[in-house]
């Protein structure tokens, strides 16, 4: 179905007025989002998302209505994995957890950008060569491969190469200024490291986009579907963030869930790229009579794949036992960092937070908590945190 220049710009003003608005009426004032916040947006955004692909169902039809719901439900897996990185990026520029919402907000809108530079780039390699199928699915296949594999933080630390050029390169100061990209310091205009973590999204949502649009290819080769079901991923990325914050570290099974997706896409693409074969070198250069993935049977391993991996995760002792070792070390970590944020009520959020893991950690089953190396760390960064909250609250009282 081909759409019409008036659909295109209609979509692309509603989702540049959503970007607009959630940075005025959200992310201009820097705050901590409540939960309630989070949880009321990040609904009203899926929901949005929802709506719209039973509008494309409705008058694109059942065809195009399931390619667009197939590619946002990968998308949107495909981002929350991404979160993963965001939080490890913030967490080693030790961004003020009120100025991480503009953070978040620029990588969308970097990432909405690169996108569709990316999108374009594929239409025309797709109308172009026939061959490409192949590529795209060899490279789904490879990510798959990566995923499965241990990945240590420090590609997406502040030490990582591009951050470091950048430093040589820029003068930058050493503390933040709210949420300023530039500063003066001794008379002179400088860079803050808001900047830095800045490119660091940016650089990292680039290599997002790598995996992320071959593997919506995979499902359509519609560009219009291909746009807005990435682009309505991304939209409330920044308000699930602070939603599933706490929980990020439970999925311990996501990255095995969206490996197994990112296979079977990119075994779906090598089966098309054989069906339309023109390469001379393969059967003489005619297509292969090979069974095609439909849409349909598309979308339902997608989900099924999602709904076993956060089950599982969600159910697993395992889990359960690594989301409270690895939130209490980040709680207790976040507490006894003055410059972590400013507001005494996301502070007191923290400090219970702790106070509620260790209850977890105390609880669990010995055979898991033997298995944290530095869980003696993690007690005594706890114990500083019980000290200092003691001597807040008393020098509170006093004041009274």
């Amino acid at each position: 179905m081909t759409v019409s220049p008036l659909i295109w710009s209609l979509t692309i003003v509603l989702i540049l007025a959503l970007l607009a608005y959630d940075f005025f009426f959200h992310v201009r004032k820097a705050h901590v989002p409540t939960l309630k916040e989070a949880a009321t947006w990040s609904a009203a955004y899926v929901g949005i998302a929802i709506l719209f692909g039973f509008a494309v169902l409705i008058f694109g039809g059942g065809s195009m209505g399931g390619e667009y719901f197939a590619g946002y439900i990968t998308e949107k897996a495909l981002s929350v994995d991404n979160l993963f990185v965001f939080l490890i990026i913030m967490a080693s520029f030790k961004v003020p957890r009120e100025d991480q919402q503009k953070v978040l907000l620029f990588g969308i809108i970097f990432a909405l950008i690169t996108r569709t530079g990316f999108i374009f780039l594929g239409a025309a390699l797709i109308n172009s060569f026939a061959w490409i199928f192949y590529f795209f699915g060899l490279i789904l296949l490879l990510t798959a491969g990566n995923m499965i594999k241990p990945e240590g933080e420090e590609s997406h630390s502040d030490d990582n190469f591009m951050i470091k050029i950048a430093r040589k390169v820029f003068k930058t100061t050493d503390y933040y200024d709210g949420d300023r990209l530039f500063t003066v310091e001794n008379g002179k205009r400088v860079m803050t490291p808001m900047l830095l973590v800045m490119v660091a999204i940016g650089g990292t949502d680039i290599l997002f986009a790598l995996d992320s649009i071959p593997a919506i290819y995979g499902l359509t080769q519609n560009v219009f579907i291909v746009f807005t079901a990435t682009a309505f991923s991304l939209l409330g990325l920044r308000q699930l963030y602070f939603l599933i914050d706490g929980m990020l570290d439970r999925l311990i099974y996501l990255s095995y869930g969206l490996a197994a997706i990112l296979a079977f896409i990119g075994v779906k693409l090598v089966l098309h790229a054989l069906h339309e074969n023109t390469v001379p070198f393969i059967n003489d250069g005619q297509p292969v009579p090979v069974v095609e993935v439909t849409t349909g049977l598309s979308l339902t391993v997608i989900i099924g794949i999602l709904l076993v991996t956060i089950l599982a995760s969600l159910y697993s002792p395992a889990g359960k036992a690594q989301t409270a070792v690895t939130n209490a070390r980040r709680h207790a970590e976040n507490y006894l960092d003055p410059d972590y944020t400013h507001d005494d009520n996301e502070r007191e959020r923290v400090y219970q937070a702790l106070v509620e893991e260790e209850k977890q950690i105390f609880s669990m089953d010995l055979k898991y908590r033997n298995k944290v190396k530095d869980i003696e760390a993690i007690r005594e960064q706890a114990r500083e945190a019980h000290r200092r909250h003691d001597a807040h609250s008393d020098q509170g009282a006093g004041r009274e």
